[in-house]
């Protein structure tokens, strides 16, 4: 199978957790918008979703799914979204998409965080995959600097030669060469730093189930 025909799969096994008549949280990435194009053939059994990113809420609304503002929703009973790395705790690096700190902001409100991915995300140390980290634009030199000092390289996430900008108009700093041996840890850590909006470790909020796509079929972790 190939990694979007495994994606594919995940997503598909993720409408189980979908709720009838309730708002749904959605998060951003290549395997989220295999969800949304899944959750789009039952969009009559829901309310509604909350979107991580603009991107997303575009693609939704491109189903004809109603996206809310989080500001008008108290509370959703899951959250669905990919990750770039997660562990056998269920502590995750997300950010690939540079759309991390709304994703922690949805995944917050929701009662349950399900995680879809493809086999190879799932590691026994975090940290291969670079760490994202938000940063206001002009703390990005500070922030790189207190990074480094971490152990990891800060680069400057860019494209087209300019910076990447977020949904939120800030910055994204990878961290390379990370063992992120205690992501609780590290995320607080990271989050202490001023000039910093969040990390992409979802350690202290990470996932409660994780659907990963193998040859063999979907595996359910649960945390």
């Amino acid at each position: 199978m190939t990694q979007d025909e495994l994606k594919q799969a995940v997503a598909k096994a993720a409408i189980e957790y979908v709720v009838d008549g309730e708002i749904i949280g959605v998060g951003t990435g290549s395997t989220a918008n295999f969800f949304i194009d899944e959750l789009g053939k039952i969009k009559d059994r829901i309310k509604g979703a909350v979107a991580s990113s603009e991107a997303t809420a575009e693609r939704l609304r491109s189903h004809g799914i109603k996206v809310f503002d989080l500001n008008d929703v108290d509370t959703m009973p899951v959250y669905i979204d990919g990750a770039d790395e997660i562990n056998a705790a269920g502590a995750m690096i997300k950010g690939g998409g540079a759309a991390l700190t709304r994703e922690k902001i949805v995944a917050s409100v929701a009662q349950k965080f399900v995680c879809i991915a493809d086999g190879s995300k799932l590691v026994e140390v975090l940290g291969k995959f670079p760490l994202p980290v938000e940063v206001i634009p002009m703390s990005q030199a500070v922030v790189a600097r207190k990074l480094g000092a971490l152990g990891g390289e800060p680069r400057l996430r860019v494209k087209d030669g300019k910076p990447v900008v977020t949904d939120n108009g800030c910055y994204i700093i990878d961290v390379v060469g990370l063992s992120i041996t205690e992501p609780a840890d590290i995320e607080d850590k990271i989050n202490n730093i001023v000039g910093v909006v969040t990390n992409g470790l979802f350690a202290r909020q990470g996932a409660n189930v994780c659907l990963l796509g193998t040859p063999e079929g979907v595996k359910k972790l649960e945390f």
